[in-house]
């Protein structure tokens, strides 16, 4: 997410021509563009990070209806 953000900062500043950023080369930008879309299709997945995110949402969700199922007895 900070990588989308980042390019979305760096587009704005280069449109707009704010301070250094207005000689900074549309193909830097486009290059990020390539690199973001790389990494999000295609090494994230083949490195598991995709899943392990997923992971520990379902493990976070298990863990609070367990605290909820349980603490209502006591």
């Amino acid at each position: 997410m900070p990588l989308i953000l980042l390019i979305l900062a760096l587009c704005g500043l280069r449109y707009f021509e704010v301070w250094r950023f207005a000689d900074v080369s549309w193909y830097w930008i486009i290059g990020l563009m390539v690199f973001a879309f790389c990494w999000f299709e295609f090494l994230e997945p083949m490195l598991g990070l995709n899943k392990k995110k997923a992971h520990n949402e379902d493990e976070k969700r298990r863990q609070d209806r367990v605290k909820h199922n349980f603490g209502k007895k006591k």
